[in-house]
């Protein structure tokens, strides 16, 4: 059985058409369970039609209280719900025709190689679209300039990868769900950080969503590529820190819940990077290199660097 984590809020334009994308898969066995955030707009109103309409396939609830943001509503359903296999929605995308049975056979394919015991995560690309699933980008990795081979723990210690909306994790990745942390930047970051540390993480190449870029996106698409970017880092050399130091403290939430589960090579690792802060400016460039901590993509590492040294 697959469960599909979709999470609303005020999403009213466009959840209508990401329903329908996924009731219209080429893989049928799976349950689509809907988490409102206390939206003020019609989803509510929306998705309890679809649940009238659906009810061996849709499955909703409205928080008691507003969570306060996308990935703190995700958190709180991946602590709770278990099942064989766990897809990741967003409200405002559109999948592909094939996304579920696609991702599922690579799933099954790790499953072969690592066994069903081992915690597992695959994900995918996605083809950036405007709001009006205009194709902006064939390929958000080619766009973001991402490599999926960049899936140890100690990339992903300072950078993520995966997109929420493409992840699938088994059963046994779940049960390492146990607690929301205490801060966290993105809930992918956090499934991607919790898979490599006690499994594997596989990926697919190809496209299987829309993802629908608009105003009120919470994260969306940046061409990496552009000379816009790189112009954007060397101006904002703050902004750019702050997210050096959130991944800091994102690890400092990590060792707080996982610390009597790690080995000792992860645990020097990702204490390393947990206290970088406290460590001067050419401290900070040893333990990159001793622990090769680098960001993905050469614009990426130049703006660690440079940050480190100035910011």
């Amino acid at each position: 059985m697959i469960s599909i984590i979709l999470t609303t809020y005020n999403g009213e334009r466009f959840i209508a058409e990401q329903i329908d994308s996924i009731l219209s898969q080429s893989y049928k066995d799976f349950r689509l369970f809907i988490f409102d955030d206390l939206s003020t707009d019609n989803t509510f109103a929306i998705i309890s039609d679809y649940a009238r309409r659906y009810p061996e396939t849709v499955f909703i609830e409205q928080n008691a209280v507003n969570t306060g943001g996308a990935h703190h509503n995700f958190i709180s359903q991946i602590v709770r719900v278990r099942n064989d296999y766990i897809m990741l929605c967003d409200q405002d995308d559109v999948w592909m025709d094939d996304k579920i049975e696609l991702t599922y056979e690579r799933m099954l394919e790790m499953e072969q190689l690592h066994g069903r015991d081992t915690p597992l995560m695959v994900h995918t690309d996605l083809a950036v679209t405007n709001e009006n699933l205009h194709i902006v980008s064939e390929s958000y990795k080619t766009m973001a300039n991402l490599d999926y081979k960049f899936n140890r723990l100690n990339n992903l210690v300072a950078m993520n990868v995966a997109t929420g909306c493409t992840i699938m994790y088994n059963r046994a990745l779940a049960e390492h769900f146990t607690a929301a942390p205490d801060f966290m930047v993105m809930h992918d970051w956090w499934i991607s950080l919790v898979a490599a540390t006690f499994g594997e993480i596989g990926s697919i190449e190809g496209q299987t969503v829309l993802y629908r870029q608009h105003e009120l996106n919470s994260v969306g698409a940046k061409n990496v590529l552009s000379p816009r970017y790189i112009r954007y880092v060397l101006s904002n050399i703050g902004i750019m820190s702050g997210k050096l130091n959130d991944s800091y403290r994102q690890t400092r939430s990590f060792l707080k819940i996982y610390s009597d589960q790690l080995n000792g090579v992860q645990l020097e690792l990702l204490s390393a990077h947990a206290f970088m802060s406290r460590r001067s400016r050419f401290g900070k460039i040893v333990s990159l290199i001793k622990y090769n901590t680098f960001l993905c993509g050469f614009a990426r590492k130049v703006a660690q660097i440079i940050v480190i040294l100035f910011g």
